[in-house]
């Protein structure tokens, strides 16, 4: 056997188990790959293709055992493959991850590092927040970015804060990368030039009919509807009247609210948000100025 034959097989007993993906791939080879890779030692960036491609490295019989068995831990737990590796990757970079926290797949990452941000700051901006900062990972790519800048990187989760702790440690952040246990902006008296959050939003109705994978995942990290309502926006609201207390003048607020813009377009009708455009289009991340959050 080679390694692109255990990809192949690998990746056709995932899509035949029905696993959901989602946490970093979006099909069964992607993950297929990533597991191998993983299970082997191999960077994930090996070459499967071109004249440097390694697929056709011979695989012993122990590699393969032990392929299968994450394979088969993968399709038995239904866990996202993060859980299982402890690892996940953010915009090239590399993040610890456990059960605690959710498993980074934020698209304000790919703004931050692609400059989809820079028009809207300015030279002085220094402040930065990062609310529900999960495993720490926009914290950690923010002051990457940006190296004149603190972060504050804010969660109500105590057991999120201890993943996000590994983190700022792995990329030697203390300095610059302060962890603050916050319930929304309650805990918070700084004022900030960016604020960045990825907040709970998903609707009960979603909540719902979340797979397994996602089920694995803290709710509380998903779960936009924990003050009894049902679109999602429960969080959301409370962010938006209180921002503005924790804003600098200038400052901008840049929120991800994923596939839920129709509920946000209705829970605020007035409110002139700023669509910014991803890889997932123009509906999933806004950016809204401190001016427009206090009209």
């Amino acid at each position: 056997m080679t390694l692109i034959n255990l990809i192949e097989t690998s990746a056709a007993r995932l899509a035949e188990a029905g696993v959901c993906f989602g946490h970093g791939t979006t099909n069964a080879r992607d993950e297929a790959a990533w597991l191998v890779l993983w299970s082997l030692g191999l960077a994930l960036d090996t070459e499967l293709e071109g004249p440097q491609s390694h697929e056709m490295r011979p695989i012993s019989a122990a590699e393969s055992e032990k392929c299968a068995t994450l394979i088969e831990a993968r399709i038995a737990s239904r866990k996202p493959a993060a859980y299982l590796t402890r690892e996940a990757w953010l915009q090239g970079v590399s993040f610890y991850v456990d059960e605690r926290a959710i498993v980074p797949r934020s698209l304000i990452a790919e703004l931050l590092v692609e400059g989809g941000l820079d028009y809207w700051l300015r030279e002085d901006t220094h402040a930065l927040l990062d609310l529900c900062t999960g495993n720490g990972s926009l914290a950690v790519i923010a002051a990457l970015v940006y190296p004149d800048t603190t972060v504050d990187a804010a969660d109500i989760s105590k057991d999120a804060l201890a993943v996000a702790a590994i983190n700022v440690e792995r990329h030697h952040l203390g300095n610059r990368v302060q962890l603050v246990e916050s319930d929304g902006l309650t805990a918070l008296q700084k004022t900030y030039d960016l604020i960045l959050c990825n907040p709970p939003y998903v609707n009960a109705e979603s909540m719902s009919a979340l797979p397994p994978e996602y089920q694995a995942e803290p709710a509380i990290a998903l779960d936009g509807n924990r003050s009894g309502g049902a679109d999602g926006m429960d969080f959301v609201r409370s962010l938006i009247n209180d921002v503005p207390r924790v804003m600098n003048p200038g400052a901008v607020l840049v929120l991800e609210i994923g596939h839920e813009r129709s509920f946000f377009e209705a829970a605020f009708p007035a409110l002139a948000a700023v669509w910014l455009e991803t890889s997932a289009g123009e509906d999933q991340v806004l950016l809204l100025t401190r001016e427009a959050l206090s009209a």
